[in-house]
């Protein structure tokens, strides 16, 4: 990332083989939900290392341009890496998801994916999203939030040392919520789904259409 808080190059080197498991097997299915049936101008708001690149590489030829942005530069490098590798033709750019660089409504799909966790400014983050997206097009999201009951509170104690061990992750946040309060939207999937362990625990996923 361009500044020092959007920088963790300790997490971007274990990030990989510490998710690997959870990617080839509980993270597979979702992201394949994500990239379904995606045509025409598509945003993904945080790449990380990249890991919607495979499945970005597996939309057929013509139906759809990728666009990009992660502000850490280590994962940056390694997002930049596996498109190489994959022959994935994306535009990736240093910048974060709360001042999105690019013109008003210049996106068919705008994708989220375990990103909104980090993100500083979610509030800013959704209204760049809403922004940048023409009418009629589709915000799609894999997020973690906030449990309920015992969990929940175990996520509230440890919020602190996870922050800082896992490049600003938040545990509590009501994700959901905020993107279904939205009026610019009309939520057209919604689900969560009791995967993972905790304190990464539940996820929600969905789609939701910027009203015209």
């Amino acid at each position: 990332m361009a500044t020092d808080d959007s920088s963790h190059p300790l997490l971007a080197a274990i990030y990989d083989p510490a998710t690997a498991l959870a990617e080839r097997t509980l993270l597979r299915p979702h992201r394949e939900y994500l990239v379904d049936g995606l045509e025409g101008r598509v945003l993904d708001v945080g790449a990380g290392t990249g890991a919607l690149f495979p499945y970005f590489a597996q939309v057929p030829d013509g139906d759809a341009t990728f666009h990009a942005i992660e502000p850490d530069p280590h994962m940056r490098r390694q997002a930049a890496s596996m498109a190489a590798d994959l022959a994935l033709a994306v535009d990736l750019r240093d910048a974060r998801a709360e001042a999105l660089p690019y013109q008003d409504e210049s996106f068919d799909v705008v994708v989220a994916s375990l990103v909104f966790c980090t993100i500083p400014g979610a509030e800013a983050a959704l209204a760049e999203v809403k922004r940048v997206l023409r009418p009629g097009g589709e915000f799609r999201f894999l997020e973690h939030v906030r449990d309920d009951g015992w969990r929940g509170r175990v996520q509230s104690l440890v919020e602190p040392l996870w922050k800082r061990a896992a490049g600003g992750c938040h545990l509590t946040r009501q994700t959901a919520s905020l993107f279904a309060a939205d009026r610019a939207f009309d939520v057209t999937e919604l689900e969560r789904i009791n995967l993972g362990v905790t304190p990464v625990r539940p996820f929600v996923r969905g789609r939701m259409r910027k009203r015209v």
